[in-house]
């Protein structure tokens, strides 16, 4: 089994997420008491957070990448950024780390294509849906990713920061992701993307009559089948 590295803190509540499902997926495939090999950086979400404000990404990415090479040194041969947004940096972080990255986009981006999507609407963050990263990168691949109009982007957003980030599930807020989709679902969009990897605490597929595709579970499981390749 190799060594599965992850960045984590970005917040620690949906990195409370990964180590669920990759131990879960680890057990499944190999049985009995089985594990995952793994290390963990978290990191403060503070600092992480003043960062992202004052618009310092290129300091967001040597504090990622930093941690990214310490696991490196301690012995991991994959690393993962636990968290949609700081994929802006992802390739700086890649760099510094010198191992294997698993990219977010790129394995939501696959599974996507799998199943034939081909409009998905993408929820998440503001910098997520407007820095243009993951929309490129997605269009490079053949997605014609849909973002809400301003006001919803701005609410989705929030609700991230100001609730899931920390620990409350408020059922009106629910609702009003749910509207957003509804609208989107209107104007001929295929999919979902819960492109943040708080928003599953809040949207399950069987709220949905879109195909929903959760990131979170998407890069954990991608980071099981490089540990179990």
């Amino acid at each position: 089994m190799k060594k599965i590295g992850l960045i984590g803190g970005m917040s620690w509540e949906s990195t409370v997420t990964y180590y669920q499902i990759i131990n879960e997926a680890i057990r499944d495939a190999r049985g009995g008491l089985v594990s995952a090999d793994l290390l963990m950086h978290s990191l403060n979400f503070a600092e992480v957070v003043a960062l992202q404000k004052a618009d310092r990404w290129d300091d967001a990415a040597k504090l990622l990448g930093a941690a990214g090479a310490g696991l490196a040194k301690a012995g991991a041969d994959c690393v993962l950024i636990c968290t949609n947004t700081m994929h802006l940096v992802a390739d700086a972080v890649a760099e510094i780390s010198a191992i294997p990255l698993i990219n977010i986009v790129d394995e939501t981006a696959k599974a996507l294509k799998k199943d034939g999507r081909k409009r998905p609407l993408l929820l998440a963050t503001r910098y997520t849906m407007e820095h243009g990263f993951y929309t490129d990168r997605m269009k490079n691949q053949g997605l014609d990713v849909i973002t809400p109009e301003d006001e919803d982007r701005g609410f989705v957003h929030d609700v991230i920061f100001d609730e899931l980030c920390q620990g409350e599930v408020k059922e009106s807020s629910r609702q009003g992701y749910l509207k957003i989709i509804e609208k989107a679902r209107a104007e001929g969009v295929d999919s979902v993307i819960l492109g943040c990897t708080e928003i599953p605490l809040l949207i399950k597929q069987d709220m949905l009559d879109l195909p929903c595709y959760d990131s979170t579970q998407i890069h954990a499981e991608a980071a099981v089948k490089f540990a179990l390749a």
